[in-house]
């Protein structure tokens, strides 16, 4: 099944997203979080029951206010090659980013600073169903609710990650949560984004080098995971520049297009100084044909 947290009449709704439309499942559950421990019992017959909201919804965040997001650093070699970074994922562990960061499908990134870069980072996450806690990665299906797609939208520099990647606006989630059984082998999944129609990142699924179920058994060693956190699996290279009218759009096999806006206005000078410190991305675009498209 697909599922969509929509705005409806001024509320936040969630809804099944089937052939006939948006099916609204207020009745069964408030939010996405909320229908989250009623999903294994939850039947198409169940969806089909419930009303089709009317018109062209908007679609809010996916997880309104997750209770946390935890996201893996350096979890592609490509990408651990152009930031020139010693260490990846397995050295490095996993940083959080602010629940306030979340945004739906087709909103806007409101890039704070007038004189600091940012870069969009096109991920696969995934959503916690149920509590968990130092489980095993052969396990980790059980607790995972569906997957989506995000966009880590990073500023470069020497502050800490979870700083450079927490502003409001910086995690873009979406557009649908789909779960498991219509995904099929996470391996076989094909992750690529594009700025402006243009083609930036083009990875398989299967090159993370800490793979969903051992980042997912790692992180609930350190954190307890709790049914509606979002954990996202990093990015391959081909990290870039945007700036104010870009469009980004994030496409994972099996999920969809999760697709937003940039925005610079109202931008201020940075207050912090970490502009020419910190893990150093590209000046150039890493060209696609160069990553190993051509192999697969």
């Amino acid at each position: 099944m697909r599922f969509a947290s929509l705005i409806h009449e001024g509320r936040t709704v969630v809804a099944a997203v089937t052939d006939d439309g948006f099916r609204d499942l207020t009745a069964l559950a408030p939010t996405l979080t909320g229908l989250l421990p009623r999903l294994d019992a939850l039947t198409a017959a169940q969806v089909a029951d419930q009303p089709l909201l009317p018109g062209d919804p908007a679609y809010a965040p996916l997880i309104p206010r997750p209770g946390k997001i935890v996201a893996a650093p350096v979890n592609y070699t490509d990408h651990k090659e152009e930031m020139k970074q010693a260490g990846d994922v397995s050295a490095l562990g996993f940083f959080l980013k602010s629940p306030s960061s979340v945004i739906g499908h087709g909103g806007t990134v409101r890039l704070p600073y007038s004189d600091r870069r940012f870069d969009q980072e096109g991920e696969l996450a995934l959503v916690v169903k149920k509590r968990a806690r130092n489980i095993r990665a052969d396990d980790f299906e059980a607790y995972v609710a569906g997957y989506t797609c995000l966009l880590d939208i990073t500023m470069r520099g020497g502050e800490d990650r979870s700083a450079r990647k927490s502003f409001d606006t910086f995690s873009p989630v979406g557009p649908h949560l789909v779960t498991p059984d219509e995904i099929g082998d996470l391996r076989a999944l094909t992750l690529r984004c594009s700025v402006n129609g243009t083609l930036r990142q083009d990875a398989d699924i299967a090159e993370l080098i800490w793979d969903v179920p051992a980042f997912l058994a790692y992180a609930s060693s350190v954190t307890t995971l709790e049914p509606g956190d979002i954990v996202s699996t990093g990015t391959p290279a081909g990290v870039g520049v945007i700036g104010d009218g870009d469009s980004v759009e994030v496409t994972i096999g099996q999920i969809g297009t999760l697709a937003v806006s940039v925005s610079s206005r109202d931008a201020v000078p940075c207050p912090t100084g970490g502009a020419d410190s910190g893990p150093k991305a590209p000046e150039k675009l890493t060209p696609v044909r160069d990553r190993g498209t051509a192999a697969r």
